[in-house]
């Protein structure tokens, strides 16, 4: 019989290396939000050492997705499919950081079920993890993104790659962007009738 975890068709956790800066770990909060992630992992203390010492600690999270996405302390990265009861034994395990002999993120097709593992603000992953990975992938710029802008570049790929955008109609749009702007934001795109 097939466990309640091996039939979840999308499953998206998010892995960060030692993160030093309560603001990159809120404003992943909130891409985690954006774009539907299950779970936000972190490895290391600097981030609960920080948010010790600073009460608005995700304060870059404004849609509060804390609030309805787990961030959760674990231990290492390394079997991690192992370690955690709610990641299905087929989700691959995808390093995403600037490591020689990586795939760059353009070329890069994601997996349904899949835990994107970032390297910290200031290191990278452990050799360890990246030997463990069923995947390395880069985001090819010039000089390094910040934790944040990392995740939220990769989960917007992997949304534009997603068959939810190739079958996207100009009405479903309509809704989706009326449910996720700024109360203020009443503006429209001005329709042609051609002459």
């Amino acid at each position: 019989m097939t466990s309640n975890k091996e039939q979840c068709p999308r499953h998206v956790t998010i892995g960060l290396t030692n993160p030093k800066s309560p603001t990159n770990v809120g404003a992943v909060m909130r891409a985690a939000g954006c774009y539907q992630v299950d779970q936000v992992l972190y490895t290391g203390r600097r981030y609960e050492q920080a948010a010790k010492y600073n009460k608005d600690t995700l304060k870059t999270d404004t849609k509060n997705a804390q609030g309805k996405i787990p961030l959760l302390a674990v231990e290492d990265f390394i079997n991690i499919k192992e370690i955690l009861e709610n990641i299905s034994s087929t989700t691959k395990i995808i390093c995403v950081d600037l490591v020689e002999g990586a795939t760059p993120l353009p070329h890069f097709i994601h997996p349904p079920q899949a835990v994107y593992i970032f390297g910290p603000e200031d290191g990278t992953i452990k050799q360890q993890v990246i030997d463990y990975a069923d995947d390395v992938v880069y985001v090819p710029t010039v000089g390094c993104m910040n934790l944040a802008a990392s995740v939220n570049v990769l989960l917007y790929d992997r949304l534009a790659k997603s068959s939810v955008m190739q079958e996207s109609d100009g009405q479903a749009d309509d809704v989706l962007i009326r449910q996720s702007r700024d109360t203020n934001n009443k503006v429209k795109v001005k329709t042609y009738t051609g002459n």
